[in-house]
């Protein structure tokens, strides 16, 4: 069976959403404000999207039978999480359109070949091997050198999956920690900024950007985002145009976001691609009170084959994640004149745990 081409949805039609977090959460409170009906499938825990969709479903990602059920109950299927297994993508791929489709999903969820297909788009990153065994760990730091980063082409993020490779290492030890699965060692990027481009493509083909965003990481956890990043204006148009060749060649719908390193050389500024999002990103929080659309609206605007909304940047913005036990200054935070604050109805406070954010917009 073919999969089904997506169509525009009316207001009142309904958009499946796979996973229960704090992604899930802002898309169904987006799609509601345009009049469109959330139906989020998620396996059983704390699920707070669950708390605003319009309907929700408890279920395993494996059982095919409660997908398709779902799938009837949905015109298209859009997710917050990038790691759906593929056997579900493509089961329900069989009944609605799923958006980003399969080929964003398979080119995403594993880094090698995410670097691979970056690279063949003559797009730079930073240097890379794959590593299958602790041989292979061997021959790859010593063509890579140290320090460099083994991290799972799987299943990693907010720094889970991966290993900083020092001197004196045991790399056999390292590999075997990572459970000996399939892995990517990178090599070490003198980098001068962290930062992100979120973005959207549409239905139609339109491709809009937020500006450049500025990040930096505590623990390898997102902690602050800054925009516009405190980047050169050259660095600026390759980053955005970095954005829009990825999102073509993948004839993506939806919103992406990309993350990229800055490394300046005699003065002047280079982006190399680290890893592509291929949903709503944290880093792309800050459009909820800092644009005149946010990343959840233009989501849920594209997957709906809706004209995609603006981009424009209402000041200077200043984004932090609420991280463990932070969100409990929450009332002080609502006492401060002019910060925004965002609490994810998470019902359990748990170390490393993104509990909320917050955001102050700076006219300019």
């Amino acid at each position: 069976m073919s999969a089904p081409a997506p169509r525009p949805l009316s207001p009142g039609d309904v958009i499946g959403i796979l996973g229960g977090g704090q992604l899930g959460r802002m898309l169904a409170m987006a799609a509601a404000r345009l009049g469109l009906r959330t139906h989020v499938f998620a396996p059983a825990g704390d699920n707070p999207a669950f708390d605003v969709a319009t309907r929700s479903t408890i279920g395993d990602y494996a059982d095919e039978a409660a997908l398709a059920a779902f799938a009837q109950a949905v015109d298209v299927v859009t997710y917050e999480f990038e790691n759906v297994p593929a056997r579900a993508a493509a089961a329900l791929a069989a009944h609605r359109p799923v958006l980003p489709d399969a080929r964003a999903l398979s080119t995403t969820q594993d880094r090698l070949v995410e670097k691979d297909f970056v690279r063949a788009l003559g797009i730079a990153t930073a240097p890379y091997m794959a590593v299958d065994d602790a041989g292979g760990l061997a021959r790859a730091v010593a063509a890579l050198g140290r320090p460099s980063i083994l991290k799972t082409r799987r299943f990693g993020y907010d720094g889970k999956g991966q290993a900083t490779i020092r001197g004196g290492a045991d790399l056999g030890g390292v590999f075997r920690a990572l459970g000996g699965a399939p892995c990517i060692l990178e090599g070490m990027v003198p980098f001068i900024r962290e930062v992100s481009v979120v973005a959207a493509r549409g239905l139609d083909g339109a491709f809009a950007a937020y500006d450049v965003c500025e990040n930096h990481h505590e623990h390898h956890i997102l902690a602050r985002t800054l925009v516009p990043a405190r980047v050169s204006g050259a660095a600026t148009t390759a980053a955005l145009d970095i954005a829009r060749r990825i999102a073509e060649a993948l004839d993506y719908i939806g919103v992406l976001a990309v993350e990229m390193f800055i490394v300046e050389t005699d003065g002047a500024q280079s982006v190399l691609v680290n890893e592509i999002a291929p949903r709503v990103h944290n880093s792309g929080h800050w459009t909820l009170d800092g644009a005149a659309a946010s990343q959840f609206e233009q989501h849920i605007r594209a997957v709906a084959g809706w004209p995609l909304g603006s981009t424009a940047r209402r000041g200077r913005v200043e984004m932090r994640n609420l991280i463990g036990d932070q969100a409990a200054a929450w009332r002080d935070i609502l006492a401060e004149p002019g910060a925004c604050l965002h609490l994810y109805g998470k019902a359990e406070i748990r170390a490393g745990r993104k509990m909320g954010h917050v955001t102050r917009v700076i006219s300019e």
